[in-house]
């Protein structure tokens, strides 16, 4: 069997799963409460599909802040 292959998310599907504005989601980030992106080209960053499922369980999910 082949491992699963990570899926990378852009910015609107992030923002689709975890509902908040872009302007909030790049002040996450900056003082760490959102996951860095990984920069796939140029002008070009993604998220990793796990590092966002794991953030909207910790945070949405129920779990504890």
């Amino acid at each position: 069997m082949e491992p699963k292959k990570e899926r990378f998310l852009r910015m609107k599907e992030v923002l689709t799963v975890y509902p908040v504005s872009k302007s909030t989601w790049w002040a996450g980030i900056k003082t760490g409460r959102y996951p860095k992106p990984y920069k796939l080209g140029a002008k070009t960053v993604a998220w990793r599909e796990s590092d966002i499922s794991k953030l909207v369980e910790q945070t949405l999910g129920g779990g504890a802040e």
